[in-house]
């Protein structure tokens, strides 16, 4: 393990945080927020750790094995967020750090889930630290530092692997800098476009700025008690349609920028995404069509529940906790398959579902046929056993957590449905449950040892479970 390399890089993280703390710091000075100083403090704080670290750290060796990308990304984004949630308390917006803590977390790992009963009496500049945490972490704060930095150290792609959610990461082009690049800056024009179309159909700026982070990361905070339901139809619409194109593998739209549009159409991955959203929109428009005004409002409530659910953003036009059976149970199921790899979204992945399928269908055709010989693909590649043997070891390790996550939850005085979809909705990054956690809920009623499991549950599963359990391995930390 080279350590003075991990810290090295870890003092970089920690600059990087305290220059992004300067935006929300200029929001809050332009709207004359008294939580000025929370940020003042909080980035002299990140800059006192992050130069003993960045100056005395340094090392000639600048290679990244995989154990120390695993090591890197975890330990970075439980730092970012024990930092990030500095402002909240200083502030005295969230008093207790614990639950400041939660909320970073949740905004890093673009989950969603808060403790607030009441986000409109937080001040501009805090309301804007906590959105902006979801844009951070959607695309991987590792990957930006990536994109900006000339001196990333040789084989970064072990970082990209182990922040990039999804099992197959690969370098768009050979350099894993210049794939950090693209990235960003598809990322970052996004962005750009759905602020510019949100304010077209008049949304105020401030509210469509964080809005659109919240979309843009698959977070979902916003600025309402009622999250988006007190927006006209249209801008509901915009947020429906930008949350599921935020949920697609942003390879592809790199794909569509070299015109290469038939390989994006050959996407099995992007078909079943498609497929599922669009069956899953119809069925529940149909079954909670006599709770709704006409078939047009139907579809724009179940079109928009299931956009956020898919894609794991959060955000609400409608109490879902009051919607038939049906309705809820098709949106749990979805809670777990989540969008596409290489999204910021998060859930299992539509590839892992494919290729857990693919993988059952092939042990059976094992079964009635034994000495037959089938080849996975995926995408028009093959899959080596080892993609298979890890997808299926993940979901092992993943159905483990659920259950670990669920029982201490129990704890609790909490029902089995609040504390289920409570256990779902935070270790997928989604945010909102059934029950209490529902859309019109929060998650400030569960007891310290509950927000610090689902603190963790969220970095496990925006992180994808094995960074974090490596990180903390004993045989990690020796010099083989």
């Amino acid at each position: 393990m080279n350590k003075k390399m991990v810290l090295s890089i870890l003092g970089k993280i920690i600059w990087v945080e305290a220059a992004l703390l300067l935006l929300p710091l200029a929001v809050s000075i332009i709207y004359g927020n008294s939580c000025v100083y929370a940020f003042l403090i909080t980035i002299a704080v990140a800059v006192i750790m992050a130069f003993p670290l960045t100056f005395f750290c340094k090392t000639d060796n600048k290679v990244i094995y995989s154990k120390e990308g695993f090591v890197i990304v975890s330990l970075a984004w439980i730092i970012m967020s024990l930092i990030g949630a500095l402002p909240f308390v200083i502030s005295g917006e969230i008093p207790s750090y614990v639950d400041a803590f939660f909320e970073t977390v949740s905004g890093f790992t673009t989950t969603g889930a808060s403790i607030l009963p009441d986000v409109e009496i937080m001040s501009e500049g805090i309301l804007f630290w906590r959105s902006f945490t979801h844009w951070i972490g959607g695309m991987g704060v590792l990957v930006f530092v990536m994109a900006l930095s000339a001196g990333v150290p040789d084989r970064s792609i072990h970082i990209m692997r182990a922040e990039m959610p999804g099992p197959i990461v690969d370098k768009l082009v050979p350099k894993a800098r210049n794939t950090a690049k693209i990235l960003y800056l598809i990322y970052i024009g996004m962005t750009f476009i759905e602020i510019l179309i949100l304010v077209m159909c008049k949304m105020p700026l401030f509210e469509a700025v964080v809005h659109t982070f919240g979309t843009a990361g698959t977070g979902g905070f916003g600025v309402k008690m009622d999250s988006i339901q007190g927006y006209s139809p249209i801008i509901q619409w915009v947020i429906a349609v930008f949350m599921f194109l935020f949920g697609i593998n942003f390879n592809l739209y790199y794909l569509l920028l070299l015109k290469r549009v038939k390989s994006v159409l050959k996407s099995s991955e992007l078909w079943v995404f498609v497929g599922v959203g669009v069956f899953s929109c119809a069925a529940i428009a149909l079954n909670i069509l006599d709770t709704c005004s006409g078939i047009g409002e139907a579809l724009r409530l179940s079109a928009f529940q299931v956009s956020s659910i898919m894609t794991t953003t959060g955000f609400a036009t409608a109490d879902f906790n009051l919607w038939p059976g049906f309705s809820k149970t098709l949106l749990l199921v979805l809670m777990f398959m989540g969008a596409c790899a290489g999204s910021t979204a998060g859930g299992l992945k539509v590839s892992r579902v494919i290729i857990l399928v693919k993988g059952m269908r092939r042990e059976l055709t094992r079964l009635l046929h034994p000495r037959s010989v089938k080849t996975l693909k995926l995408e028009g590649k093959r899959l080596d056993e080892q993609t298979i043997s890890t997808t299926a070891s993940y979901l092992t390790v993943y159905t483990a957590c659920i259950i670990l996550i669920f029982l201490i939850l129990s704890l609790d005085k909490f029902d089995i449905e609040t504390n289920f979809s409570a256990t779902v909705a935070c270790f997928n990054n989604i945010g909102p449950g059934l029950g209490v956690v529902g859309p019109a809920g929060n998650y400030s009623e569960y007891s310290v040892l509950s927000k610090l499991v689902l603190s963790a549950a969220m970095l496990f599963g925006r992180l994808e479970i094995f960074p974090l359990l490596l990180c903390f391995s004993p045989s990690t930390w020796t010099k083989k």
